[in-house]
């Protein structure tokens, strides 16, 4: 039985990759019955970074948790039915596609309404749909670059993006959090409305504070690798066994710091009176830290930092964060099967909960086709009339 604070809520996500598919996701970890819709053979996204023997990819198990799937395509003879009757069965439609694109397939705000007058509509772009580059296409290291971001990671001259897709899941949970306000206005008022979210927007966000300190002040800050530019020591240090990070922020934890490395005189330095002093002068305290790191294994340095009630963790590897012992017994991640893989996967759920209506897991990723019968069914098409339809090309069944 379902459960979750949307229960009762139908989503259609026609989202590809992450910024749409997520914030789809999560509306569906919380009880919303989410529908994938994609095109006839699969969406582009389904076979990203392969793990199965059907090659489904592990991007797409995470997207497509709690989810049912269907194809479609709407130009097929019969297609356009199946559409309108999903739209109208629908409180959401979400889809991370260009406005163009939105237009074509008539998912367009004022289209979904002439079909669902309290339809919201939650639309991802790159740009968003004003300014001179609200029809450009783009993807989340678009983002990281045009926000600053990638500037200021890695070194000088080396700009870097991060490896995790932040800017797509920050534009997925801003758009989730948006859509469930939409929600609520519309449990008051009857009224639904349209949520727009973007790529660029999303990263501005995460990137805001720096972007104020150098409009107000010019600061021009550069690359410092893994040298944070707020207090400090905050780095990377290698261990004898491995590496660490550590990160001093605030004067409580400098005292702290001072008193496990055995330099207390340098409360009184007036170098390091203040976390933008030590930053400034962040070399020397790394230079130092890491004498201190190289001394000790990874486990003896983490237990002093945990003794001293400073900030530090381990840098692990995939396999090793999956091997970590808080991260197995935690309960942060469920392991689900899915049909052709070796062995479960780890899905993380959201990393928040609520005491009363916790967010579950009830669905693996659907496969190809999977559902296809079961929502039509629901939606009134009878069997002879979904064959036709499958014949048609207008909708794929699976065996």
């Amino acid at each position: 039985m379902t459960t979750g604070p949307f229960r009762g809520l139908r989503v259609l996500d026609f989202g590809r990759y992450i910024a749409g598919p997520f914030c789809a996701t999560l509306l569906g970890d919380y009880g919303a019955d989410v529908i994938r819709v994609e095109r006839i053979g699969g969406g582009e996204d389904r076979n990203l970074y392969p793990v199965s023997e059907s090659g489904d990819g592990a991007l797409f198990l995470q997207m497509s948790r709690n989810k049912r799937a269907i194809t479609l395509d709407a130009r097929a003879p019969g297609g356009r039915e199946v559409f309108e009757a999903l739209v109208k069965s629908a409180d959401v439609v979400v889809a991370n596609l260009p406005g163009e694109t939105l237009r074509d397939m008539g998912l367009d705000y004022d289209s979904l309404r002439a079909l669902r007058p309290d339809i919201i509509l939650t639309a991802v772009t790159a740009f968003g749909p004003t300014g001179p580059y609200a029809g450009r296409v783009g993807f989340d290291g678009v983002g990281q670059a045009m926000s600053g971001a990638v500037y200021l990671s890695g070194q000088p001259g080396q700009p870097t993006k991060a490896f995790p897709s932040w800017v797509d899941f920050t534009s997925a949970m801003l758009a989730a959090v948006a859509t469930m306000a939409a929600i609520h206005e519309r449990s008051r008022t009857g009224q639904g409305q349209e949520v727009q979210g973007s790529l660029l927007g999303a990263a501005l966000t995460v990137m805001n504070f720096p972007l104020i300190e150098q409009a107000l002040t010019g600061v021009d800050r550069e690359a410092t690798g893994n040298r944070a530019q707020s207090g400090g020591p905050a780095d990377a240090f290698q261990t004898r066994d491995g590496w660490i990070m550590i990160q001093v922020i605030g004067d409580p934890l400098f005292k702290r710091w001072t008193r496990l490395i055995g330099e207390p005189q340098w409360l009184e330095d007036p170098r390091f009176a203040s976390d933008s002093l030590r930053s400034d002068n962040g070399t020397l305290l790394s230079e130092r830290t890491a004498r201190w790191a190289a001394a000790l294994t990874t486990a003896e340095a983490l237990a002093a930092l945990a003794a001293a009630k400073v900030p530090g963790g381990p840098i692990l590897s995939p396999r090793q964060a999956l091997d970590d012992p808080h991260v197995q017994q935690s309960g942060l991640m469920t392991m689900m099967d899915f049909p052709g893989a070796d062995r479960p996967a780890p899905l993380t759920m959201t990393g928040a909960t609520l005491s009363a209506t916790p967010a579950t897991l009830r669905r693996r990723a659907p496969l190809l086709d999977e559902h296809t019968v079961e929502v039509l069914l629901e939606l009134g098409f009878d069997a002879a009339r979904i064959r036709q339809l499958n014949a048609n090309g207008a909708v794929g069944v699976s065996d």
